[in-house]
């Protein structure tokens, strides 16, 4: 198998694996027990929040520990709203991730105002109509997607934030792709939240966690028994934080010596558009994340290609993993003003510190042979390939 859509989600690393074990084990004591067994569980997580910490540049009592990025997401929107109930108006970008687009798009049906800022054809936010839309200080909240999930286009975070700031206006990012991939720090701008969630760096899945600034107000989202400070309430996942931390701690190590994951995401898109006539970049190429590549196929249905590459044991993604049985076309890039016939023919690919030169070599191969196969079937790219009855 050679595994190319590591937005979607990463190997858990060896030794995040490893510093898991003992808490589904032996060490299986509540954390909020005043005992020392207890007490054992707390002093693991109260590590891990140095270690997540560290690899955004905040505080430990910063950080709070979710389920997933899609919770964090929703806490902070809501957090937001509640604290500032005098401001109707949720301030967002058209190519969030659903986690936030159908978030906004609920609370604008039920009173509330939801104000979508357009992207260009590179996938760049509209800065002035983001400060038109601040302008009239009705504004509770902005949340910006930090790397969008489909092209890696970097957002353009510190005009956003500043204009934010001049107006009152807390601030939050959706960071889930960007953590753990590029370096970030919550120091260099006005951020009062920020997403993010273990399974995109090499940590386990079903754990999160949002930066919530020691200054800001706060509204819980889970009510009971006060977990966390009493921020988001439930037995922590004692195991699935510990490994969040030990990936975190490994990320920041890989941030600060580099690895090979743009050069290779470079090699393996340049070859790709060299041997596949037609093919394009959807999105900015030099401002986005080292390791995603989004690359259309000029008629050719995405989702047959995405077929006969898993058949050759390629694993890739048309957008988000998180749209599942989605045929509709990409969201993102229809938001990028390109066409459904675009969005349709194009593939996400994203690599990891994991890729090899070999499995990039492999993989451009594989689809240069799987485009002209679907050309021949499909001459004009007019129509679908459905996968046949499964053997299972």
């Amino acid at each position: 198998m050679i595994y190319l859509d590591n937005n979607a989600t990463t190997s858990v690393a060896p030794e995040v694996l490893e510093s898991m074990l003992p808490w589904l084990g032996e060490h299986y004591g509540n954390p909020s027990g005043g005992y020392r067994f207890g007490r054992q569980a707390r002093a693991a997580i109260d590590q891990a929040k140095e270690q997540v910490a560290s690899l955004i540049g905040a505080h430990p009592e910063e950080i709070i520990f979710t389920s997933c990025g899609t919770e964090s997401n929703n806490t902070a929107l809501r957090s937001s709203l509640a604290m500032r109930p005098q401001r109707k108006a949720i301030l967002t970008s058209t190519v969030e991730h659903s986690a936030v687009d159908e978030v906004v798009k609920f609370l604008g049906e039920s009173g509330r105002e939801g104000r979508f800022v357009e992207v260009d054809s590179e996938g760049h936010l509209d800065v002035d109509a983001w400060k038109e839309s601040l302008a009239d200080d009705q504004v509770a909240i902005a949340s910006l997607i930090w790397a969008n999930n489909e092209t890696g286009v970097l957002s353009r975070m510190k005009e956003a934030a500043e204009l934010a700031a001049k107006h009152d206006v807390y601030f939050h990012t959706d960071a889930v792709q960007a953590v753990g991939k590029i370096a970030l720090s919550v120091k260099d701008l006005p951020i009062h939240a920020l997403s993010m969630s273990a399974h995109k760096f090499h940590g386990p899945k079903g754990v999160g966690a949002l930066f919530q600034n020691r200054h800001t107000r706060f509204q819980a989202l889970l009510l009971g028994g006060g977990q966390e400070e009493k921020r988001r309430s439930g037995t922590e996942n004692v195991a699935g934080i510990v490994g969040m931390g030990v990936a975190a701690e490994l990320a920041a190590d890989r941030i600060e010596h580099g690895n090979s994951v743009s050069k290779f995401r470079d090699q393996f898109e340049s070859e790709v558009l060299r041997t596949v006539e037609g093919a394009e970049v959807n999105g900015d190429r030099d401002f986005r994340l080292p390791n995603t590549t989004n690359l259309y196929f000029p008629d050719v249905d995405g989702e047959g290609l995405l077929i006969l590459l898993d058949e050759v044991g390629i694993c890739c993604s048309p957008g988000s993993a998180c749209s599942t049985g989605s045929v509709k076309p990409s969201r993102i890039l229809k938001a990028m003003g390109q066409s459904s016939s675009r969005a349709r023919g194009s593939v996400r690919f994203s690599l990891s510190h994991l890729t090899t030169e070999g499995e990039v070599v492999r993989a451009v191969s594989a689809i240069e042979t799987a485009v002209r196969k679907l050309k021949v079937v499909l001459p004009s790219g007019g129509g679908r390939v459905v996968r046949g009855p499964s053997a299972e």
